[in-house]
Order: structure tokens, then C-alpha cells, then sequence
């Protein structure tokens, strides 16, 4: 019998502990093989004014996968490796030698490699088009029906992963020179001696996690911690502070508790909850670098979807709010306004719910005492009257109004921001009116626009007296503004009075901020959700194996129990107890250092995130959860199996 067939019926033999790495495979050579196919795909290409974007996109995440992925598979490779050192150590015995026995591992690794890479292609090439068709949907785009597979990408997955699959059989190969035939046999019995608690390094990382937390809710504008460390080092900070008091929180904090709960014996004497602690309290220490990093990828995965998320999920509300017309121009030519009115008027497919003719002057102004940061001392504001504003605000379908009297006047601001938007209200600015200004103060500021951001900038309100005062000496500029049933699926008509207007009319619609948003944040979502998805199937696989590789070591025991009257249920019941705090706390520590990092982004862009969060947060813990009764299952499986 060849090492070549021994391999192959090794792996044969135990595909059972395989399979969930084996799937993780196909599952990530699916999205990377999709990803690929996506880059080179014709007809995206040809459908998307975006093409460039979407393409380096694309290439900017399959590095992300193939590194990522390299990582899992070598180390979920190196743990299978060391998991099966008794077998090792047998073979030793037995006269073969460590070149033999390298090269038998080499060769199933390989066999598992290329047999996951031929089914995630074929698989891929499967589903691709259900992806694009996905994709497309996302980014506010007709499904494509015509979609091909690329040669360019199949090679591309074929050699990223083979080099892959190689390195690390390779890997698999090198780890039998480093180890013992002594150590070899005692693998089941390293790392039992009762892990030591420090109260002071268990208060450190509550302090450390306490005071990243701190760090990352202030307010970055008027921090001195921000101010004084910088908006590049204090980020790093942050994120070296919740790290490492994450690391110590499982290492340490989680055997101080531990170790206090035995002291309760009511508790800890009730049923098997003994055992399933001493279990835990053995082996938290050894687990706590893969929970932390558990912990961290999932925080930083949950954020990053989230975000990723909430930007699609607000995209109409958004738009709106720097589009509140489906349509506005400037009535530069009354000729072609009329052809522009007849063509929306007569389309079918969208009704014309009102239609507004407004008069604004262009006018500079002196806005030194807003003492604006971000802006210059001279901006241009549209002018319009305070009945004009009531009217407009009414046909939008706003419960507002304005009574402006002699300077008084009203700001304008869509893209309001209470930590970056200077204070108007009492301030008083200068218009220039030929070789005058004229002051005015705001007493009101209106955290939306009546008037398409793109058409008309930013617009402040005048009384009427005042309007009429400067229309005399600055010639008005009317706008045309539409509101119609259906805008965000205007494309066609759209595209037409796009091509009726000339660059001066400064044509600005919802439909179009509203598709290019759909599009960029369309594709963010996606790309956040697959490499989310495969992040999730990593970590909740590395804690699979984990698990399965002490419920080989902890078979003995159990054995032993059911042996002195524990029946099956209770053993259960307490592999249920300790899968759940393994499975619990870094899904825990990752949501709140989510929820931490969201709410700091939440305040900084006053934006409500709850319903995206609570959705992805919600689909996360419920596939975490999936994962959860797959190892409750096979942990039970592994050790009451009886010969």
C-alpha cells in the first residue's frame, strides 16, 4: 500500500471531522472565485458607468479573501495537524519513518486542496450568475441574463489556491520534524494544570477596555485626548487598549470569575455543573488568544457590514434630503423649459404631483462671523422669499412655516452637522449688493433644503420686504422644480430632459444622486456581506474544531461518568453549558465593541443606525447560533458514542 493510498483512505476514514473545514474551503474559494469572475465580467462592465470602480474594487477584496483565507486555512491546517499527534506518534512505533509520515499528511492536504478548489469552481460557476444577478439588484440595476464564465478567472482562483494548498501541505509536512515521539503521546495530557487568576491584570483589562471605550465615544472635535494625541495615533490607541483588554478579559478576567463562582456551592455542586466548570476553567486559558481574535474579527466584521449597511439602508432618506424635487433647473431658455414641461407632463409612467416656478438671487456673502473651518470668509447663497419657502415647504409635505420680519432671515442647511456646522442662529452675515452689503441675522435654521442642493447650493430665507428690496437692484434667477410619482425609477425620463438641458440649466434630480448612491453603497453592502459571511465561516469554524479536538481528549472522561450513573441527557446538557460560553463570549465582547465603535460613528455623523444594526446583528447571532448546535451535536456525538 502506497503513503498515496494510505492518505486517501485516511481521509476517507475521518471526512467526518474534515468536513466543516473542507466546506469552509469550497464556501471560500465560491466568493473569491465569484469575486474574480465579477472583475472580469463584459457585461457589468458594459451596463455600469462605474466599471473602473467596480473592477478595482473587486481586485482590492480578493486580496483581502486570499489573505485572509490563507491565514484560516493555515491555521486551521496546523490544528488539525497537532490534533492527530497520537496517530503520529503510532505510525513512529511502527517503523515509518518522518518523511514518510510528512509526506502521507502532504499528500491527503493536497488531495484536500484540489478536490475543494475543482467543487468550489464548479460550484461557483454555478452560482455566479445568481451573484451577479444579486449584485446588479443591489446596485439598483435590470438582473443580466447573459452572463459568462471567464477563463481569466478560473485561472486566477485555480493558482491563488493551489499556491495555497501547497504552502500549507508543506506547513503540515515541516510540524512532524517538530515534534517528540514522548510529546507525541502525551498530547491529550499537556496544558492541565490549574490556569492561575490575578485580580490585577483582571482589573487591568476591564480598564483597558473602559478606557478605549471612553476614548472612542468623545467627541473628536472638542477632545483634548483627540487634540492632543492626533486623529492618526488616537484611532491606533483605541484599538490597542480594547484589543489587549479583550486578550487579558478571556485569559484572566473569565478564570477570576470562574474561580469565584466555585466558591458558590449551591451552584457549582447543583447537577454536572461542577464538571462543565473545571472543564472550562482548564482550557479557557489555552483558548483565550482564539477568542480574542474571534472576538475582534467579529467586531470588526459586524462594523464594517453595519456601516456598510446603514448607508444602503438610509440611501433614499439621504437623497432626499439634498434632492427635495424630483426635478429642478434653471430657466435659462424659455423655449426649451416649455419642451422640458410638455415631455414630463406627457410621460405616462410618472405623474406630476406639483410643479413650482421659484425666483432666487444669486448673491455673495461676507460669512466671516459663522467662523466656519471648513469654508472660505465669501460663499454663495440662493435667496428666496419667505413666501416662497411656505409655499414650497407645503407642497413638499412639510407641517413648517416662516414669519421673517425686516433682517430676520432662516439658513438652509441639508448636510447640517452639530459638531461641524458653524452656529447660525444670531449670527449676522453681509450680502453684497453691488457697492453695499446688506446685513442680515438668522433667527431660524432648517436642518433641510426646499430647493435641489446641485441646483441651487445652500439657500437662506428673506422676509418678503427684503426680497423685493434686493430683487430690485440683482436680477433673479427662476427655477423650474417637479415632483412626480415614482422618481426613484425616472431613469428613462431622466436621461431625456438630462439631454434637452444645456450645462447651464445645472439640471439636478433624485433619480440620479439616487441610482449613483444606490450603486456605491449597493456595492459596498455586497462586498461587506460576502467577506462578512466568510469571516463568520472562519471563526465559527476555528471554534468548531477547537471543540471537536477536546471532545477527542475529553472522551475518556465522560466515559467514565456515564460509567458512575451520568446518563446521556445530562452530558448533554453539560456540553450544551460549556459550548455556550465558548460560542457566547467572543460573539458577546465582538457585538459590544461593535455596538461601541457604531454609536461613536453614529454621534460623529448624527445619523440613526439602530434598524441596520439590530438587522445584521440579528442575522450574525442567528448563523453563530447554527454553528452552535452543529458543535453541541458533534461534541455529543464524539463522547457517547459507544464500540
Amino acid at each position: 500500500m502506497t503513503l498515496f493510498s494510505i492518505a486517501r483512505k485516511n481521509m476517507k476514514q475521518n471526512f467526518h471531522n474534515y468536513f466543516l473545514y473542507f466546506a469552509s474551503m469550497i464556501f471560500s474559494i465560491v466568493i473569491y472565485f465569484t469575486f474574480v469572475s465579477l472583475k472580469y465580467d463584459q457585461t457589468i462592465q458594459a451596463s455600469s458607468g462605474a466599471s473602473q470602480k467596480i473592477s478595482s474594487v473587486f481586485s482590492g477584496a480578493a486580496v483581502v479573501l486570499m489573505i485572509f483565507v490563507a491565514i484560516f486555512i493555515w491555521y486551521s491546517n496546523s490544528f488539525f495537524t497537532r490534533k492527530r499527534k497520537k496517530e503520529v506518534g503510532l505510525y513512529s512505533l511502527l517503523g515509518v519513518r518522518k518523511k514518510q509520515i510528512g509526506r502521507m499528511l502532504f499528500y491527503e492536504n493536497f488531495i484536500m486542496g484540489i478536490l475543494a478548489l475543482m467543487i468550489g469552481i464548479a460550484f461557483g460557476s454555478v452560482v455566479s450568475k445568481f451573484f451577479v444577478s444579486l449584485l446588479m439588484k443591489v446596485m439598483g440595476y435590470n438582473a443580466i441574463a447573459n452572463f459568462s464564465i471567464s477563463f481569466e478567472a478560473i485561472m486566477n482562483t485555480a493558482m491563488v489556491f493551489l499556491i495555497i494548498t501547497f504552502i500549507t501541505s508543506f506547513q503540515g509536512y515541516r510540524l512532524i520534524y517538530q515534534f517528540k515521539l514522548i510529546d507525541l503521546f502525551q498530547a491529550d495530557k499537556e496544558g492541565e494544570q490549574e490556569p492561575r487568576s490575578s485580580f490585577f491584570i483582571a482589573l487591568l483589562s476591564v480598564m483597558l477596555i473602559g478606557t478605549g471605550y471612553w476614548m472612542a465615544l468623545q467627541n473628536i472635535i472638542t477632545s483634548s485626548v483627540w487634540e492632543t494625541l492626533g486623529f492618526m495615533v488616537t484611532p491606533m490607541v483605541i484599538l490597542i487598549t480594547v484589543i489587549l483588554g479583550t486578550y487579558f478579559f478571556f485569559s484572566t478576567l473569565t478564570i477570576y470569575v470562574l474561580k469565584t463562582l466555585a466558591k458558590n456551592t449551591k451552584i457549582d455542586w447543583k447537577g454536572t455543573n461542577l464538571i462543565g466548570r473545571s472543564q472550562l476553567l482548564y482550557r479557557i486559558k489555552g483558548n483565550a488568544r482564539t477568542l480574542t481574535i474571534i472576538a475582534v474579527l467579529s467586531a470588526t466584521t459586524l462594523t464594517a457590514v453595519c456601516t456598510a449597511f446603514s448607508f444602503y439602508y438610509n440611501n433614499r432618506t439621504t437623497v432626499k434630503q439634498m434632492n427635495p424635487n424630483s426635478m429642478m433647473f434653471i430657466d435659462s431658455n424659455h423655449e426649451l423649459t416649455e419642451k422640458v414641461k410638455a415631455a414630463i407632463l406627457n410621460n405616462k409612467k410618472h405623474k406630476v404631483l406639483n410643479h413650482e416656478k421659484v425666483s432666487t438671487l444669486q448673491v455673495k456673502a461676507d460669512v466671516t462671523n459663522l467662523k466656519d473651518p471648513f469654508s472660505s470668509d465669501e460663499r454663495i447663497y440662493s435667496i428666496i422669499s419667505n413666501t416662497d419657502f411656505n409655499k414650497l415647504a407645503k407642497a413638499q409635505g412639510r407641517s413648517d412655516s416662516l414669519t421673517l420680519q425686516a433682517d430676520e432671515a432662516a439658513v438652509l442647511d441639508a448636510i447640517y452637522m452639530e459638531d461641524f456646522s458653524p452656529k447660525y442662529i444670531d449670527k449676522t452675515i453681509a450680502l453684497k449688493v453691488n457697492e453695499r452689503n446688506e446685513n442680515i441675522t438668522f433667527k431660524e435654521l432648517k436642518k433641510y433644503n426646499v430647493l435641489n442642493l446641485y441646483t441651487a447650493n445652500m439657500a437662506v430665507v428673506v422676509s418678503d420686504h427684503l426680497f423685493v428690496t434686493l430683487k430690485k437692484e440683482i436680477d433673479p434667477i427662476n427655477m423650474e422644480l417637479y415632483n412626480i410619482t415614482n422618481e426613484d425609477d425616472a431613469k428613462q425620463l431622466t436621461e431625456n430632459i438630462h439631454e434637452m438641458l444645456p450645462d447651464e440649466a445645472a439640471f439636478s434630480s433624485f433619480y440620479g444622486d439616487y441610482a449613483s448612491a444606490l450603486e456605491s453603497s449597493g456595492l459596498m453592502i455586497f462586498m461587506a456581506g460576502f467577506l462578512g459571511l466568510v469571516f463568520l465561516a472562519a471563526t465559527g469554524s476555528i471554534i468548531y474544531f477547537k471543540q471537536i479536538t477536546e471532545a477527542h481528549s475529553d472522551k475518556g472522561r465522560y466515559e467514565i461518568l456515564h460509567k458512575i450513573g451520568v446518563n446521556k441527557k445530562e452530558i448533554r446538557k453539560t456540553i450544551a453549558k460549556q459550548a455556550a460560553f465558548i460560542f457566547a463570549l467572543p460573539l458577546l465582547a465582538g457585538m459590544i465593541h461593535c455596538t461601541v465603535a457604531l454609536t461613536a460613528l453614529s454621534n460623529l455623523m448624527h445619523t440613526n443606525l439602530v434598524m441596520p444594526v439590530v438587522i445584521c446583528m440579528g442575522i450574525y447571532t442567528c448563523i453563530y447560533i447554527a454553528y452552535y448546535f452543529l458543535t453541541v451535536n458533534a461534541y455529543d456525538k464524539i463522547v457517547t458514542q459507544t464500540k
